[in-house]
């Protein structure tokens, strides 16, 4: 049983779903929005030339249920985010974040992304032209910064606080603080997130020395007590691959912090029965829909019989929610399941 800290009000603190690239689209939202209704969810990050320019249909695509859901942008032009921020405003969503965080090769050629942290002028121009751009929009939202606590060998904390504050100058008032450095050259996407050494005091310090920000940690958030044990030090605890990879996590968060029971994970997969019926209709194959699902039984018996009946029967012709019930039969009867 976990313990809530009596002396934190949790109804001020947030719990978000990192955004991850080919993983969050509109269909994993809509399901982590059934598991966890009080969530801040993220949309994949899209880049502000895409925005201007692209299949707004697809790339923007959103379900009323999501909401609250931001749009995370890529980009280093402030024109141009500004314009890609307004349309993203209009469009509905409900935060505007700017991306400073990511490490992968393209993002760097294109000048976006974690190489950002070494530009905080050009960031705070950006930001400064994306709050007055979905100011004067039909929506005004706001606009957020997630970044990374530097760059390859830089452990300078003051470089760090100097980002922030000049960041901050130019009106953006939160911060998602992926709590490593992020190595531009030599590792992968994936060793990004994994080899740099994670520092979590750097962003609990960042909210004791400006607590008029609201400061959301993220990186190796694996755990119910991990994620509770961040919201005593900041404003809230954004989940990544955990989330995904372990979506009922996201749920037993989300309960503990509302004061609700937690749900069986059937009862909560079936919820999502009613949206997936609709997109069939509209001609979206199911595998789109369940390969968000297919962690729902991690770690529990049952579990590799409701991923291999999914895996085996999506592409099939016809595939229908007839396959998840025959996949939630796997497990039936099975001890451990109710929770």
């Amino acid at each position: 049983m976990i313990l809530l800290d009596k002396a934190l009000n949790y109804n001020e603190k947030m719990i978000a779903v990192a955004p991850m690239m080919d993983w969050t689209d509109s269909h994993c939202r809509v399901f982590h929005r059934l598991l966890a209704p009080s969530a801040r969810l993220y949309s994949e990050m899209v880049h502000a030339n895409a925005v201007i320019h692209g299949d707004r249909a697809k790339l923007l695509a959103m379900d009323p249920v999501e909401h609250p859901v931001a749009l995370q942008l890529g980009g280093s032009e402030p024109a141009l985010l500004a314009q890609a921020a307004r349309i993203g405003a209009e469009h509905g969503f409900d935060e505007i974040n700017l991306n400073c965080g990511c490490p992968s090769d393209r993002v760097q050629a294109g000048r976006f992304g974690a190489c950002l942290m070494r530009e905080p002028a050009l960031v705070a121009a950006s930001v400064s032209a994306m709050i007055d751009a979905v100011e004067v929009s039909s929506r005004p939202v706001p606009v957020t910064v997630k970044c990374r606590l530097g760059v390859d060998d830089d452990h300078d904390w003051d470089r760090f606080l100097g980002f922030v504050d000049t960041v901050a100058a130019a009106g953006c008032g939160m911060f998602v603080v992926h709590a490593r450095n992020a190595w531009l050259k030599g590792l992968s996407p994936k060793e990004n997130r994994e080899v740099p050494p994670l520092r979590y005091d750097w962003a609990y310090r960042l909210k004791r020395e400006r607590p008029q920000l609201q400061v959301v940690v993220n990186g190796g958030i694996a755990s119910l007590p991990e994620a509770l044990g961040h919201l005593a030090h900041a404003d809230g605890a954004m989940l990544g691959r955990a989330a995904y990879h372990e979506p009922y996590l996201l749920h037993r968060l989300d309960a503990a912090l509302r004061g609700t029971p937690e749900q069986p994970r059937q009862a909560l997969l079936r919820a999502l029965r009613p949206y997936a019926e609709a997109q069939l209709a509209a001609g979206v194959p199911l595998r789109h829909i369940t390969r968000h699902v297919l962690g729902l039984f991690h770690a529990q018996p049952g579990g590799r019989a409701f991923r291999q009946v999914l895996s085996e029967g999506v592409h099939r012709p016809g595939a229908d929610w007839s396959l998840v019930e025959r996949a939630l039969a796997a497990t039936a009867g099975t001890p451990g399941l109710a929770a």
